[in-house]
């Protein structure tokens, strides 16, 4: 293993403390201030809490609501589990007296767990992750926007419509790609960075909004609901839910930036379970008010009116801003492999149309989640923490411990697999 060779020192320690961009380049300032436990909570929940929350009502409907809570929760508690190994495998890293600079991103620790291979794998996979977050975010705004306005549109531009052969939802993506093209040349996002807090207060209201909406519809009426949808519908509701709680990325920076590092495991496995709760609630009470009608998007339930329209107006505001944010680790990535860690304005154009040209082709928001979870976030998520910290404790971890790291291994690589082609035949599905 690298980490146990003293060589490595002078050539990983001028890696990791590259002073070239990379995918855990601060976006605002250039210090590191220590956080409380109270801003902590905050930081794991603005890393955690995403758009994938909007599509746990339909992954209800597909797998039945006791099915969904199940699973999120233990989604939620290996996520948690997992995310705690990385620290431990950083720690031990650094604990060595090889000459390691600190670890920061993920990358690093692969870079010094597996050499060149490791980081490749990470980097491929954070690639993969981040640029699918951003395919997920113009499918949503290409499909909310032509549900709002589709009478509009086959109005004023039916014509238009029927000579392209382009639907709505296209018309939108292709709306939104030049000035997407115009954010993303922006090459530091110091001055995008605020508008992250726009953001998360979008988010807030609308799952408040669509929280309200849900309770009042249920004091109404009753609807036809399932508790469990079998066994066929398992790996997609997981992929689902591993989507929703991805975030592991960012426990280097924010477990590094905590005052008391010490109490880390207990802030996240309090905001974890906080956020579990908050999903469970949101995706079974989506499911409760709308039954068998849930949409994809649950957004796309809420009844007319200007409140309804400026929820999703916002949202496709809110996911619009964070495009540019949630494809900066790519652009890091990328630039670092290929443009010697410069910025290269025609790679960047090069991404956006390539993302815009998936969202182009993939029909369904949540469908499109389960293939992201499962295909991608599993591999960052359960697989490579688990690998991580079995090849670093190898000497140390009795039969116990080494039966739990291969079991989380073992599960990953099947939930990973087998859910994504669940999700693949879900997706071809609708398109017959």
């Amino acid at each position: 293993m690298v980490f146990e060779k003293k060589p490595i020192a002078s050539s990983s320690s001028q890696n990791l403390k590259s002073p070239l961009p990379r995918e855990d380049t601060p976006l605002i300032g250039k210090g590191k201030p220590l956080s409380s436990k109270s801003k902590t909570f905050a930081n794991v929940f603005i890393a955690i809490v995403g758009a994938g929350v909007l599509g746990l009502p339909y992954a209800f409907k597909r797998t039945g609501w006791v099915m969904g809570l199940l699973m999120l929760f233990s989604v939620a508690g290996l996520t948690t589990y997992c995310m705690m190994l990385l620290v431990h495998t950083r720690r031990k890293l650094e604990s060595f007296d090889n000459g390691f600079a600190k670890v920061n991103s993920f990358g690093d620790l692969g870079f010094a767990v597996c050499g060149h291979f490791g980081r490749f794998v990470v980097d491929v996979l954070i690639i993969l992750s981040q640029a699918g977050f951003c395919v997920g975010y113009l499918i949503f705004i290409g499909n909310t926007l032509a549900n709002l306005f589709n009478g509009e549109v086959s109005m004023v531009s039916g014509l238009s419509l029927a000579i392209s052969g382009l639907s709505a939802k296209s018309w939108y993506i292709w709306g939104c790609f030049p000035f997407q093209l115009a954010v993303n040349s922006i090459p530091t996002l110091t001055h995008l960075a605020p508008l992250s807090i726009f953001a998360d207060i979008v988010d807030l209201g609308a799952m408040g909004a669509v929280f309200v909406e849900d309770v009042s519809l249920i004091m109404k009426q009753s609807n036809e609901i399932i508790a469990f949808g079998g066994l066929s519908v398992f790996f997609y509701g997981m992929g689902v839910a591993v989507y929703a709680f991805e975030g592991i990325g960012m426990v280097f920076p924010i477990e590094s930036e905590m005052k008391e590092s010490r109490h880390f495991g207990k802030i996240l496995a309090l905001s974890m379970g906080l956020i579990s709760l908050m999903y469970g609630a949101f995706g079974a009470l989506g499911y409760f008010a709308f039954g068998p009608d849930t949409k994809d998007i649950i957004t796309a339930n809420l009844g007319a009116g200007w409140i309804s329209a400026m929820v999703q107006i916002g949202l496709c505001v809110n996911l619009f801003i964070s495009f540019p944010l949630m494809m900066n680790p790519v652009y890091e990535i990328v630039e670092r492999r290929f443009g010697g860690g410069r910025y290269c304005l025609w790679l960047r154009w090069l991404l956006v149309l390539i993302v815009s040209l998936v969202a182009l082709f993939v029909p369904n928001f949540a469908d499109f989640l389960s293939l992201i979870g499962s295909s991608v976030c599993c591999g960052l998520g359960f697989v490579l923490p688990a690998l991580f910290h079995l090849l670093v404790f190898k000497e140390e971890l009795g039969w116990k411990g080494w039966t739990v790291d291969v079991g989380i291994v073992t599960l990953g690589l099947v939930l990973g697999v087998s859910g994504t082609w669940s999700a693949l035949v879900e997706m071809f599905s609708v398109k017959v």
